[in-house]
């Protein structure tokens, strides 16, 4: 006999966030077919609850009425009641999240809870978080519901003409025409994109804005490719720099970052980067692990370089699948509590670590000043590094402080990985695994930890062996099924992850899978009419708006990523048409770029390299030799330049990339700028000069 009252029809999915509701008296269905048929056939409204696992409110909204009997009664009554995960399905979140935003004039966020016409699933009302009984100035859940079904009932003709120009407000978002002609493309926006968020920062505590503040990756790296860009060319970008480099400092000694096991939490809720919302996501840090490894490159600053290294290890420990591909998130509950898995209190440290340690530990992390958190616990954050702890005792000796913190940490991740752990969501996301990969190879390649680039390697190999099929990826993975079409994110994603993982090594095939799924991208999500990707295929489920996004979310935005993937393609291989499909992705996008530079990093990246095409250096020779060839290039930090050394006896696809063979010298470079190539280089002192211009005054 089951020890569960209620059982319902999310009992057979696979995704953790939905199966956390299998059990709900409410009477769940997945978004599908047999759900959409019943709300057409009953004409009642659709109740539209999307969220993930890791979401804290989600949680608390689940705890509060979906578990609650009186409360299902009333959705069950009165809605067909669908649950999406947003990590499976981010087609869905992003129509309903667009039109949360132009029905109320706001953001959203989740659980994303709105109410859908029975008949054809436009949203006529929406909300977020709602309370099971009234506070925060929010109506009951319950009353909510009566009030929703009551107005859906009376006033149907509204609700069908408020539709309509929802319909079209959405049509809209996605139907730019091309909107300058052949010499619109300038680099006006990377200006001013610079100048926002120069005047957008916290001077004080880094980052932009105040709380809740978040990572933006996206933003940083901008910058600090907006600073290398200014000292290579001789008038160096103090502001920039000081943007990128406190910022990244700051979170590095901030609480966002998890200061025992490495990886970052998903944002502060607070502006000093004490305390997180402690979710731990792999969309977020893909993408800071590659940014920290590339401020290690340009900088050489120690902390840099051990945020990476503790950021790819807790990956590699924590969060990468037995058969290579990454799990998508930790939850930020544990025990039911918040951020309970990582809270300590002086007295558990104390008990754990000898005199000299807890001293040096207690100082260094806060523990020696009031608590930082509820019910009188504490967070670990930098309070002062070790140059300020040895300056305030004459007789330390900062060589023996140093081991005394590593001693301390170590005992300390130790004894935290035997406390109740947060919740993991092992569902292996397609796109999100393309952004780790990019992370680890970058990480990888500028720290020289081999272990990241086979992290990397191993989690493609999962995606190739199982996430593509039949010429086409698939976008999650869980529980031994491959299942849902891939979206935009997925393709471009991976194949921007091939294109770093490539510049560490050269393994026949992985050049020819990124361009499979290049030609797939082109001609199942181009929208060949207006310019730009459509985030769905052309053969997806019919919804009632396809997604064109141009902005950067909490990942960067699709069409960004395609154009800077396509472009550099396209210079690989001659393929023309492809640089022409950023190009047009760049046209169609123009005045979103305009309007909202600082928005769009991913379509800035794209124009830059438009504007200025990527330094691209293909190395063929023996491999001993490549080696060192390869080790000169990838030296610096130098974001516009891709390297691949290619073994002579290598396979190469057909294209220029062929073209470009081994000579009777141990290693011949080529080295090209868009379709403009250098004449071949066979001697180390060549290519010492041919990459001096570009290197003269590095970082």
């Amino acid at each position: 006999m089951s020890e569960h009252r209620h059982t319902n029809r999310l009992i057979h999915e696979t995704s953790p966030y939905l199966r956390q509701h299998a059990h709900n008296p409410v009477a769940w269905r997945p978004w599908g077919e047999e759900a959409l048929e019943q709300a057409r056939r009953e004409g009642k409204p659709i109740l539209l609850s999307i969220g993930y696992s890791a979401c804290h409110w989600c949680h608390v909204m689940a705890h509060e009425s979906f578990e609650d009997e009186a409360t299902a009664r009333v959705m069950n009554e009165l809605f067909v009641n669908v649950k999406v995960d947003r990590e499976e399905r981010p087609d869905l979140d992003k129509i309903y999240q667009t039109a949360f935003q132009l029905l109320h004039r706001r953001a959203g966020g989740w659980p994303l809870t709105m109410f859908l016409t029975h008949d054809d699933q436009t949203p006529f009302v929406g909300g977020t978080y709602f309370p099971k009984s009234p506070r925060y100035g929010m109506p009951a859940f319950i009353d909510v519901l009566r009030r929703v079904s009551d107005h859906y009932r009376r006033h149907s003709r509204e609700i069908r003409e408020q539709n309509q120009a929802l319909l079209a407000a959405l049509r809209a978002e996605i139907a730019a025409p091309l909107a300058i002609g052949a010499a619109g493309l300038t680099a006006a926006p990377l200006r001013a994109a610079r100048d926002q968020g120069v005047r957008n920062f916290d001077p004080v505590h880094g980052g932009f804005g105040g709380a809740p503040k978040f990572p933006h990756p996206t933003s940083l790296e901008r910058l600090l490719r907006q600073w290398a860009a200014s000292v290579r060319c001789g008038e160096p970008d103090r502001q920039a720099e000081t943007v990128a480099l406190f910022t990244l400092r700051q979170m590095a000694l901030g609480g966002i970052y998890d200061q025992l096991g490495g990886g970052f939490y998903r944002y502060s809720v607070d502006a000093e980067w004490q305390i997180p919302h402690f979710e731990k996501m792999l969309y977020d840090n893909g993408p800071l692990l590659a940014l920290y490894g590339q401020a290690w490159q340009a900088t050489r600053d120690p902390l840099f370089r051990t945020v990476a290294e503790e950021t790819g290890e807790w990956v590699m420990r924590d969060m990468q699948a037995p058969d290579g591909g990454y799990f998508a998130t930790l939850d930020a509950d544990s025990e039911g509590e918040e951020g309970k898995f990582y809270l300590w209190t002086p007295r558990q440290v104390e008990a754990l670590l000898d005199a000299d340690e807890y001293a040096v530990i207690a100082a260094h992390y806060g523990l020696d000043r009031p608590p930082n958190f509820e019910n009188h616990a504490w967070h670990l954050r930098v309070a002062a590094e070790l140059p300020e702890l040895a300056a305030r005792r004459q007789d330390a000796d900062p060589a023996r402080m140093r081991d005394r913190l590593a001693s301390g940490r170590r005992k300390l991740l130790e004894a935290r990985s035997q406390r109740v752990w947060p919740g993991r969501d092992e569902k292996i996301l397609t796109a999100w695994n393309g952004l780790m990969i990019r992370g680890m190879a970058i990480a990888g390649r500028h720290l020289g930890r081999a272990d990241f680039v086979t992290s990397a390697e191993r989690a493609l190999d999962f995606c190739r062996a199982r996430l593509w099929r039949d010429g086409r990826l698939l976008a999650v993975h869980k529980d031994g099924q491959s299942r849902l079409n891939a979206y935009l994110d997925d393709y471009a994603f991976l194949i921007d992850g091939i294109l770093e993982l490539l510049q560490c090594r050269w393994r026949d095939g992985d050049l020819d899978f990124a361009l499979a799924l290049a030609e797939v991208l082109f001609d199942q999500f181009e929208d060949r009419q207006a310019g730009g990707f459509y985030f769905t295929a052309a053969d997806h489920e019919r919804l009632i708006q396809r997604p064109k996004p141009a902005h950067d979310d909490a990942l960067p935005a699709g069409n960004g990523i395609a154009a800077q993937v396509l472009l550099k393609l396209g210079h690989l291989t001659g393929r023309t048409a492809w640089p022409d499909a950023a190009e047009r992705t760049l046209r169609w996008a123009w005045p979103v770029i305009e309007q909202a530079p600082t928005a769009c990093n991913a379509m800035l990246t794209a124009l830059e390299e438009h504007l200025e095409p990527a330094q691209i250096i293909v190395l063929r020779g023996e491999p001993a030799a490549l080696e060192e060839w390869r080790d000169r290039c990838v030296k610096p930090y130098a974001p516009r330049r891709l390297t691949l050394a290619i073994p002579a006896v290598a396979r190469v696809p057909a294209g220029l990339l062929a073209e470009r063979r081994a000579g009777a010298a141990p290693v011949t470079a080529y080295v090209c700028s868009g379709l403009e190539c250098r004449p071949p280089i066979t001697t180390m002192d060549e290519l010492e000069r041919e990459l001096a211009g570009m290197e003269a005054s590095s970082p």
